[in-house]
């Protein structure tokens, strides 16, 4: 494969979770090229925000990766996975 010696590539399954009447993703990736924590990660997600990463799953395979991650967040609330929103700074005002 023709990569750059930097570049990361895995190949994604993708489990809903449904907590409480709300949906969050789990990808789980397995490495084909590049540095991860394990041959398979399982990421909790918003499609566009990941989880912090003490509540990503590691395995030699997917479903230890899996596994991992569904115990990190047994007893968590789901919006308690992910990073907290920085609070938006006012806009200047110039007079």
């Amino acid at each position: 494969m023709e990569l750059q010696q930097n570049d990361i590539l895995t190949k994604v399954s993708r489990y809903n979770l449904i907590r409480n009447g709300r949906m969050i993703y789990i990808d789980v990736h397995q490495k084909i090229q590049g540095n991860l924590a394990d041959k398979f990660i399982a990421v909790p997600n918003l499609v566009n925000i990941v989880a912090k990463p003490e509540h990503q799953g590691a395995g030699v395979d997917e479903q230890k990766a899996l596994e991992d991650c569904l115990k990190k967040i047994k007893d968590l609330n789901l919006e308690d996975l992910f990073p907290a929103a920085s609070p938006l700074t006012p806009a200047s005002k110039d007079d």
